[in-house]
């Protein structure tokens, strides 16, 4: 009897765990087809020509068309030259995220190796100034830049300037990064530098993966500086020429070749995720847990 009342339980046991299971991956699809929604109908718009109003859930055949007027003459004109924004945005994003994750973690690298004074007050500095709105210092960033002569420049040096991906790459030190490795290498004469670059980075590569993923996205989206610094349309990043697209008078307007260009300006953003993703769950967990 007791025997039998077991086989029960377990039967019962594992016919909940089916169902739990079955309704987590309903609840997972469900998720998925939510998420990649917004997707499917930009694809969709794209394809649309550009007298045709509302909402279309099936293809249409203007996507030839489309891409031939967004890289057209006019476009260029009107909006600024597409492949020359594509290229200033990959150029920017590209050079920005690697200096910036680079000069974090070698700022980060100082402060979790070396005892000093005012160790702490550098710190505190990074907090503070990560907490200060990038709205709020606009106008004394704009009058800096226009002293140095940078207006009308890539933002490629003020973005190297990071203090979230700093704090970042501390935590990934202080779960990831003996000292001891550090004491070892000196004790066999290698230099600071060569220390960081040979020994310290290749531990870090699942962080470095991490912030390029999430830095790259970063100034690839960042519209408002770039919109405060540059006036010449041959210097326009992706969002300043959406924007002209977005705004533009009725006659203008074309909601086909605005939606061809934003699928073409996710891609790279969705190449570099895919190339670097399998660091990021373990980037994350490690930065996340102090050891």
């Amino acid at each position: 009897m007791p025997r039998s009342t077991e086989i029960v339980g377990e039967k019962t046991n594992s016919t909940g765990l089916i169902i739990h299971r079955i309704i987590a991956y309903v609840v997972l699809v469900l998720l998925v087809v939510v998420s990649l929604f917004p997707f499917y109908l930009l694809i969709i718009n794209a394809t649309r020509g550009r007298s045709q109003a509302g909402i279309r859930w099936y293809p249409d055949h203007f996507l030839a068309t489309n891409f031939k007027n967004l890289f057209s003459g006019s476009t260029a004109v009107a909006y600024g030259s597409v492949w020359r924004s594509l290229a200033n945005s990959l150029f920017i994003s590209a050079c920005a995220s690697l200096l910036s994750v680079y000069f974090s973690a070698l700022t980060a690298y100082a402060t979790h190796v070396y005892q000093f004074k005012l160790r702490k007050f550098a710190d505190m500095f990074i907090l503070i100034v990560m907490m200060v709105p990038t709205q709020a210092s606009a106008i004394g960033f704009y009058q800096f830049m226009n002293k140095l002569g940078w207006t009308d420049t890539p933002l490629i040096i003020p973005a190297v300037a990071a203090p979230a991906t700093y704090y970042f790459m501390k935590q990934y030190m202080a779960s990831a990064l003996p000292l001891e490795i550090v004491e070892a290498a000196r004790i066999d004469g290698c230099g600071e530098f060569k220390t960081f670059n040979k020994i310290v980075t290749p531990i870090l590569k699942p962080a470095f993966a991490v912030q390029i993923i999430f830095t790259f996205v970063t100034n690839w989206n960042n519209y408002f500086m770039p919109r405060l610094i540059l006036t010449s349309k041959s210097k326009y990043t992706i969002p300043l020429v959406l924007n002209a697209m977005r705004y533009a008078g009725p006659q203008e307007k074309d909601v086909g070749m605005f939606s061809l260009y934003i699928v073409l300006a996710i891609l790279p953003v969705v190449i570099v995720y895919l190339c670097l993703s399998k660091f990021i769950i373990r980037g994350v967990a490690l930065g996340s847990v102090k050891g």
